[in-house]
């Protein structure tokens, strides 16, 4: 298993309320299809399967031999001279990390891995350089917290570092070398460490270009530049969940101003951004400091109003939708430090967000890992140590079964949930109707 990640600060709380090469597009995803049906096969909580109607046993071992030579095959794709051919097999490697821990694979690969994807940065187009950094992204969080992935980190970063710093790189290669130089450098460097400082810095010089100019006027940006600045921003508010207190009260005078002024930012996304690292520096500067205030807190709460009941026409209906849900949350956290605690289920297990920087933890992992987040939850021990939830449960196939409930269970609860849900909505149309 990797080396338990230490010492981060969103585990301060535990969590648990108890294709062949030269070979079509079309066979590559065979190949990814394959990889992911073999590993949904093999159970956890059995040592064998059973496929078919006969019902006959299948070694886990031999189904877990065949998913490694299917990545193996991948791995190779990584090599092959066609360019449609590598981004086949690093979209493979990429389904395949982010859906089930392949620790003892990896630690065996990682060096054939690596230097793959070091020329996949070096050598390939935009498109190829998104897809291998995203899957770098991937190989860090499969390694843990260990030499592997810190090694891994070190090697990779200047290129990264160069990518994201290379105004005439393609912009989706540059956000993800943004996602990844976040996220591989939260996984695998120690806090108050020279790599992290660096990281902070490097994703500081990208966003802070957004920040209005001496005349306090807001930059018009760039076609496609917004959604860089989020990335760096994003990925800069994680790291900053590692800083010490001294670290932490220079970055708060430096960036609170700057950033209230960017929530009028054209941009949703980056608003939103915006809005939720203020939160989160806000919920750090009260950490360190019980009389924390923020600066100008009245022109702030004016300005998340005017965002938390946006009704401009002009505007999508859901990014109206979407920005009044997340700044009336960060309105409610800045006034009262009211927070509303989001469960999120895996197995038999739960980990709760109650704070804005477990949040921006677990959006991280979710974004990187997406729907392979709550398997990695379970069983991934990096994430375990992050967030509080000890080691891996091992569970017998009866406890399993006892947990899920049959087919009409099922029914009788959608149901009942059905007619709550109808009620409320006839109650809330009454209600309208009394206003009109």
């Amino acid at each position: 298993m990797p080396r338990s990640k230490k010492g981060k600060r969103g585990s301060g709380k535990p969590g648990v309320k108890n294709g062949m090469k030269g070979e079509s597009a079309a066979s590559d995803d065979e190949l990814t299809s394959d990889i992911l049906s073999h590993y949904s096969s093999a159970s956890e909580t059995a040592s064998v399967l059973e496929e078919g109607t006969g019902g006959e046993p299948v070694d886990e071992q031999t189904a877990q031999e065949e998913t490694e030579d299917k990545l193996k095959q991948c791995i190779d794709n990584l090599m092959d001279k066609s360019a449609k051919t590598r981004l086949a097999g690093l979209e493979s490697l990429r389904q395949a990390f982010s859906s089930r821990v392949l620790y003892d694979f990896l630690t065996g690969q990682r060096l054939t891995v690596r230097d793959c994807l070091e020329r996949s940065l070096k050598k390939g187009g935009g498109e190829e350089q998104a897809a291998a950094a995203a899957v770098f992204t991937l190989l860090c969080i499969q390694l843990g917290g260990g030499d592997e992935a810190e090694e891994g980190f070190k090697s990779l970063r200047p290129l990264l570092t160069s990518i994201l710093n290379d105004g005439s790189a393609n912009l989706a290669a540059r956000q993800s070398c943004a996602r990844a130089l976040g996220m591989c450098c939260y996984v695998s460097t120690a806090e108050e460490g020279e790599d992290l400082v660096k990281s902070l810095a490097l994703l500081e010089s990208v966003f802070t270009s957004s920040y209005p100019n001496r005349e306090g006027t807001l930059p018009t940006p760039k076609p496609g530049m917004p959604g860089l600045h989020t990335a760096a921003l994003q990925a800069w508010s994680l790291l900053v969940t590692l800083c010490p207190a001294s670290k932490l009260t220079e970055l708060l005078e430096l960036h609170l101003p700057k950033l209230q002024a960017c929530l009028q930012s054209s941009d949703v996304n980056y608003r939103i951004a915006v809005g939720e690292t203020i939160a989160l520096l806000v919920e750090l500067g009260r950490d360190i400091d019980e009389e924390f205030e923020v600066e100008d807190s009245e022109s702030l709460c004016e300005c998340l109003k005017s965002l938390a009941t946006d009704g401009n026409k002009h505007r999508a209906k859901n990014d109206r939708r979407k920005q009044r849900s997340i700044f009336r949350e960060v309105l409610h956290y800045i006034e009262s430090e009211d927070f509303t605690e989001e469960k999120i289920r895996f197995g038999v297990e739960s980990v709760y967000i109650d704070g804005w920087m477990r949040k921006r933890i677990y959006d991280a992992f979710k974004e990187t890992l997406e729907s392979g987040v709550r398997h990695h939850l379970q069983h991934n021990q990096l994430l375990r140590d992050i967030f509080g939830l000890g080691p891996p449960l091992i569970l017998d196939a009866a406890t399993i079964k006892g947990t899920k409930i049959s087919r009409v269970e099922k029914h009788l609860f959608n149901s009942a949930a059905f007619k709550a849900r109808t009620k409320l909505r006839n109650k809330v149309r009454d209600k309208r109707a009394d206003v009109m």
